[in-house]
């Protein structure tokens, strides 16, 4: 099968495909289509095509029950680096500050610790875990729900060269396509479908994080939860699924035990400014919440995020309510 010809098919009939369809339409559509002219012109936009039959295209998203006929590439690397141990990090669009921290937070660790990040590029969560892993100078991959030529949101778009720099920005969908919200939850399971493991930092009931962790399940891939606050909606997903039988997320090594890797203490040194402060006394001896939030003028909520950060980088440890820097 010509996976090139299905692909842009689908983008001039703005149709969702994975499989050639029974039609005169696209019969005719295919006996005109001029696959090396096609090639030629993507390359002048600085697109590559990575056909599904390609023995360099990723065996775990090749491994999904509906895999995408190709993926469209944006970036420096090699295809081969798709291939490499890969998780996904997602969560809400609109998250908490503490949901910007922790996602954060373990874009970098696992980034750092080899680990190839992968989401989707949008607001909050997705965007953080990208940031993250460019801070470890490591390797992330944003997966587009929208044609490969645009950036989405808009906003991002100084980001996603960032990203295309260090990594790679993918789609199923050809140049010229918009984006539309049928397409992010079939964006979603290439998100799934390219990581072993899949992480929702936060969520709410009904986020588009769940479907992804749905389509990672089905799939029977990792899933893991960072446990949020039981009176906070945007939690409420992320908390169902640890009801669900998720596995819980306390500290960077849950997720790089799934990968047989072990955290270095470069993966843990590179700290946000609030965490590294909190780190500093706790390194004095062992300390309690509320003499930390004395110490260092935080509010009780600004105090939790950078323990978080540094329980998540194994840079402190927590028993009965006092904390020690981790030896």
């Amino acid at each position: 099968m010509n996976e090139l010809v299905l692909a842009s098919f689908a983008a001039a009939r703005d149709m969702h495909l994975v499989g050639e369809p029974r039609s005169a339409r696209f019969a005719a559509f295919k006996a005109r289509f001029d696959s090396e002219a096609e090639l030629v012109r993507l390359g002048s936009l600085g697109v590559r095509f990575l056909a599904r039959s390609d023995p360099s295209f990723p065996v775990l998203l090749g491994a999904i029950h509906d895999p995408p006929a190709g993926l469209f590439l944006r970036g420096e690397a090699d295809v081969a680096f798709l291939s490499r141990p890969v998780v996904a990090i997602v969560g809400a669009r609109v998250c908490s500050a503490y949901g910007r921290q922790i996602a954060r937070s373990l874009g970098r660790d696992l980034a750092a610790a080899g680990l190839v990040v992968v989401s989707g590029l949008a607001r909050g969560v997705d965007a953080e875990a990208h940031r993250g892993a460019l801070e470890a100078s490591g390797a992330t991959v944003a997966v587009l729900g929208c044609g490969i030529d645009r950036d989405y949101p808009a906003a991002h778009g100084e980001l996603a060269k960032q990203v295309a720099t260090a990594g790679l920005v993918v789609s199923e969908y050809a140049p010229g396509v918009e984006p539309a919200p049928w397409r992010f939850p079939a964006r979603n399971r290439i998100v799934a479908g390219l990581s072993a493991a899949t992480v929702v930092v936060e969520a709410r009931e009904r986020s588009g994080a769940l479907i992804t962790a749905d389509f990672a399940l089905e799939e029977g891939r990792d899933v893991l939860a960072v446990p949020g606050e039981i009176t906070s909606a945007l939690s409420a997903g992320s908390n169902a699924l640890l009801r669900l039988g998720a596995t819980p997320l306390t500290c960077v090594q849950d997720v790089l035990e799934s990968y047989g890797l072990v955290l270095t203490t470069a993966a843990s040194i590179d700290l946000g400014a609030t965490a590294a402060a909190v780190l500093e006394s706790i390194r004095g001896g062992a300390v309690g919440a509320d003499e930390l939030c004395r110490a260092n003028g935080l509010s009780a909520s600004e105090l939790a995020v950078a323990l978080t950060e540094l329980e998540l980088a194994g840079a402190v440890t927590e028993e009965n309510g006092v904390y020690r820097a981790a030896s």
